[in-house]
């Protein structure tokens, strides 16, 4: 067995940013969308508006912010898998698959550039809403918050390069990407208070590894959260290990 090759890692992580790098116009484009939800949504209601669910005093812009920060990283975190049938279809896979590295190398690197990417994203999304307005607790809060962006971003680059080690279509995997990342960030708690939903689908949300993605961050970041940080901590490092470990294994067994 092979062991883990730290140039290996980093030739790749170092592959992927350059990419991210030069795609100056899709980081920007891949902005616009989360900025739209709140300015939109975070203005759309006045801070005299008592949103239901929300502890007396909360803004909904405040409660919105930290949602939206899960977005961009599930979003980005997920298509990361791309990158995989990308090199799948132009031959640059099959050269690196057969390189004296282990797979496991090359998961990594593609796990940590995802990390990368999200936290760059993650961090310019947070910058915004604060220009909008949004209120950071403290600055111990907002570093806190990184521990959660981080395990958001490579449980979701992994999830990603799981169905990407599986799939030969690019378009296919855009579809099945849309439809499984919809129910995950709606079932999130971003959005709206866990509270307003009825018991069957609050009982989703539990199972879904985004809610307490989001209500850690909630927690770093404005002091307000449905459930205990250690908890969401605990869940959230569970399922990272879990899925990284599921997409070094499936992507082992990538046929090239």
């Amino acid at each position: 067995m092979m062991k883990i090759s730290t140039a290996a890692i980093y030739t790749i992580w170092l592959r992927e940013m350059k990419k991210f790098v030069r795609a100056k116009s899709r980081f920007v484009v891949s902005l616009m969308t989360p900025f739209f939800f709140l300015a939109f949504l975070g203005f759309g209601f006045d801070k005299n508006f008592v949103f239901p669910g929300l502890p007396p005093g909360l803004g909904y812009l405040d409660f919105l912010a930290p949602g939206i920060i899960a977005m961009v990283l599930l979003f980005s975190s997920m298509f990361a898998g791309i990158s995989v049938i990308w090199d799948k279809q132009f031959g640059f896979l099959k050269e690196i698959m057969v390189a004296p590295v282990s797979r496991t190398s090359i998961v990594l690197g593609r796990i940590t550039a995802g990390i990368t990417t999200g936290v760059i994203q993650g961090i310019t999304i947070l910058l915004l809403s604060i220009l909008l307005g949004f209120s950071v607790i403290s600055f111990s809060g907002a570093l806190l918050s990184l521990v959660f962006i981080i395990l958001i971003s490579s449980a979701f680059v992994a999830v990603g390069l799981a169905f990407a080690s599986r799939m030969e279509d690019m378009q296919g995997f855009q579809l099945i990407m849309n439809l499984f990342i919809m129910p995950v960030f709606l079932l999130s708690g971003a959005l709206f208070p866990l509270d307003n939903l009825p018991g069957w689908l609050a009982a989703l949300s539990y199972i879904n590894p985004l809610t307490y993605g989001v209500d850690g961050l909630r927690g770093a970041l404005i002091g307000v959260a449905h459930l205990p940080l250690i908890v969401d901590f605990t869940v959230l490092v569970g399922f990272c290990i879990a899925m990284i470990l599921l997409g070094t294994y499936l992507f082992s067994k990538t046929e090239v």
